[in-house]
């Protein structure tokens, strides 16, 4: 969304955040299931002036779930498709229930389905239930939601775009990891509370705790000798018998994941007053605490080369060393800690023709980080009770030449506990102003901050980066009557101390590499138009020019030429288009997006191709079957075509690319009793 990406991005599920509280990360397939999602907002440009973030620069998305329906009720949904997908989907409501008018449901859905290319695929639990109480018939309520997301797939590599171009993307001959050892297993669930209380005639109180649960990695193996200096420490063992043959001096083939445990508690509260109906006083307060578990605990693999447990020496049996210590590759916790307070002011004047927001949005945030192991780089530790063979003036040392310190030339800083606090002032300001029927003039400003994420601070030395601010601007036309709505906004966002974060290929390293100062600035339009009542045509187009502002600096007091290219990542033109065509029992549908060229390196050498990917759905209503039950046909990428979708982006060098799914067909029934 103009150029901000998932972790510039405030997501949230009933007003509760969603973004890791580690690098803010948003990870889709531990998002709630489709069927449940009453409504969605999106904000384009700004961060709503209440969004319970620290780490957002950018936009911002808010799903609601659905409430339970009054009157009882059974889905039963099921879904087969290409890539032997297979998906059931089943929902109960309870309807009203007891002498309160109580009302609930319950869901469970499971997904399964191959990867389009190399080896693996993914399998999906989902579990949902919300119970839902009035109180009385002026809109308060209580409400609690519970949901639990269990998913176990595969790695799918990544590509150059040479090898794009020479066709091997999609040949599953040249796959270059194990589907059971390249994993990346998910454990993700949270209660939600929401309520809201009516205290006067004019005040309301809303009231959202919440708890998340995340316990998640990326796996892979490590070949490692039972004689590794790592594995003997400081014991003076000889070291340890790994496969338990009885013999020491075996190498072996361990599972290696990076494992990260969250422990999130939270809760989100509004005062309103309203004391007329042009006129509304909000404030708002967000407490968010994180306690997030970084560890790298080394696990078995059995007699077939799976691993014993997914999460290895995290749930399963660890790997014990003589010094008393497991085989891990990091051990670190940190505490991430949000305390926020808000301000909002919303008026209508002048015949209830202008509209006016003003707000302010004040977040201190707080992380208390505690690295326990030797660390290399802003990604690499190393964990060991070794003696260092040199220490330099910084006190950074050295170790023998291990399995996980190849070549022993690698610095490390000492393990350190350490706190950062960042806090910030953001205004934020909106204007409409209706100067006709059917036509709207808006305006707005907003400040920006995204405080530094937990990999921006683990580093050989401590680092102290600067938060990332954004600067809004945001100026657009709407018209809106029975069939046509229109609307085209221009904007600009103005950076300081982007942060963009790449992995350097040659130097075997992970870095964080601070661009300075960026512009971005564009055009945004849509226009949805009805010119018969059984046909909706939508498109929408961007165009997004970002310009960073300064050279880059790198090692050895050089520069990276980087001044006036444009942003990783960030195409110049995106389109889209959607038709919708109903007759009788039949609806059509037809979708498309293009998405322009990217660059996929700092000094703009390196370029991804452009693409346009069309979908098509089909769906036939079963109304002898049940009310809102059908058939339904999708088709993605119904032309087929071959492109490269996200990017992993490098400073010069080459970048890393996921490739997009083909031509790809579903059928799903869904009966509604």
């Amino acid at each position: 969304m103009r150029g901000f990406d998932a972790a510039r991005i405030s997501l949230t599920a009933d007003g509760i955040p969603l973004n890791d509280t580690g690098n803010y990360a948003i990870y889709s397939n531990q998002q709630l299931d489709p069927e449940l999602i009453e409504r969605a907002g999106v904000n384009l440009g700004t961060t709503d002036v209440d969004s319970p973030t620290a780490s957002a620069t950018g936009g911002t998305i808010n799903y609601v779930t659905r409430r339970p329906s009054r009157d009882p009720g059974l889905i039963v949904q099921p879904s087969v498709g290409g890539e032997n997908y297979g998906r059931i989907f089943a929902l109960v409501e309870t309807g009203e229930f007891g002498p309160w008018g109580t009302r609930a449901w319950a869901s469970v859905s499971r997904t399964e389905y191959d990867h389009f290319k190399d080896p693996g695929g993914i399998e999906k639990t989902q579990y949902n239930g919300r119970i839902y109480q009035p109180l009385g018939d002026n809109g308060d309520f209580v409400s609690l939601v519970g949901h639990y997301n269990e998913n176990r797939n595969s790695f799918t590599r990544r590509v150059t775009l040479a090898q794009f171009e020479q066709g091997i993307a999609y040949d599953q001959s040249n796959t270059l990891q194990a589907s059971f050892t390249a994993i990346n297993p998910s454990n993700t669930g949270n209660i939600r509370g929401q309520s809201r209380f009516t205290l006067g005639d004019s005040l309301t109180l809303t009231v959202d705790p919440s708890f998340q649960y995340v316990l998640a990695n990326g796996g892979g193996t490590q070949t490692i000798n039972e004689t590794d200096p790592q594995i003997r420490g400081n014991s003076g063992a000889a070291g340890v018998d790994l496969n338990g043959n009885g013999v020491i001096g075996d190498t072996v083939v361990l599972h290696r994941p990076n494992n990260t445990q969250t422990h999130r508690y939270g809760v989100t509260s509004s005062l309103i007053w309203q004391p007329n109906e042009n006129n509304q006083v909000r404030a708002a307060y967000t407490y968010d605490r994180g306690d997030h578990r970084q560890t790298g605990e080394m696990g078995f693999l059995d007699d077939s080369g799976r691993p014993v447990n997914v999460f290895a020496g995290r749930k399963g049996p660890r790997v014990e060393l003589p010094d008393g210590t497991i085989l891990r590759r990091r051990d670190r916790q940190s505490y991430a800690i949000l305390n926020q307070i808000a301000l909002e002011y919303r008026g209508t004047f002048l015949n209830d023709t202008v509209d006016l927001l003003l707000g302010v949005r004040a977040p201190f945030f707080d992380r208390e980080l505690n690295n326990y192991c030797y660390q290399r780089d802003t990604f690499n530790a190393y964990c060991t009770t070794q003696t260092p063979t040199e220490t330099n003036a910084d006190g950074e040392v050295r170790f023998p030449a291990s399995a996980l310190n190849p070549g022993g030339n690698a610095w490390y800083g000492v393990p350190r506990s350490f706190e950062k606090s960042y806090e910030a002032v953001l205004p934020n300001l909106g204007v409409n102003w209706r100067f006709a029927p059917n036509h709207t003039l808006y305006g707005s400003y907003a400040e920006g901050f995204s405080a530094p994420r937990t990999d921006d601070l683990y580093d050989r030395v401590i680092p102290n980066p600067e938060p990332e601010t954004t600067d809004s601007y945001d100026l657009g036309y709407r018209y809106q009557s029975g069939s046509l709505i229109a609307s085209v906004a221009i904007w600009r966002t103005d950076y300081a101390n982007r942060i963009v974060r790449t992995y350097d290929e040659a130097a075997d390293l992970f870095l964080t590499r601070n661009v300075g100062d960026v512009t971005l600035q564009g055009v945004d339009g849509q226009i949805g138009f009805s010119p018969i009542d059984a046909l909706t045509l939508y498109g929408s187009f961007t165009y997004t020019d970002s310009e960073v502002q300064n050279d880059l600096p790198s090692s050895g007091g050089v520069f990276i030429p980087t001044a006036g290219n444009q942003l990783v990542e960030t195409p110049d033109w995106q389109f889209g288009f959607r038709a919708d065509y109903e007759i009788g029992d039949w609806n059509l549908g037809l979708q498309g997006k293009y998405v322009g060229e990217r660059y996929s390196n700092d000094i703009n050498t390196e370029v991804a191709p452009d693409y346009t990917v069309w979908d098509m759905d089909v769906r036939y209503r079963l109304n002898g079957l049940g009310t809102n039950s059908w058939l339904q046909l999708n088709v993605i990428n119904l032309l087929d075509e071959e492109y490269l979708a996200d990017i992993s982006t490098s400073t010069s060098g080459t970048a890393q690319y996921q490739v997009g799914a083909p031509r790809t067909a579903m059928l799903t029934l869904r009966a509604a009793f």
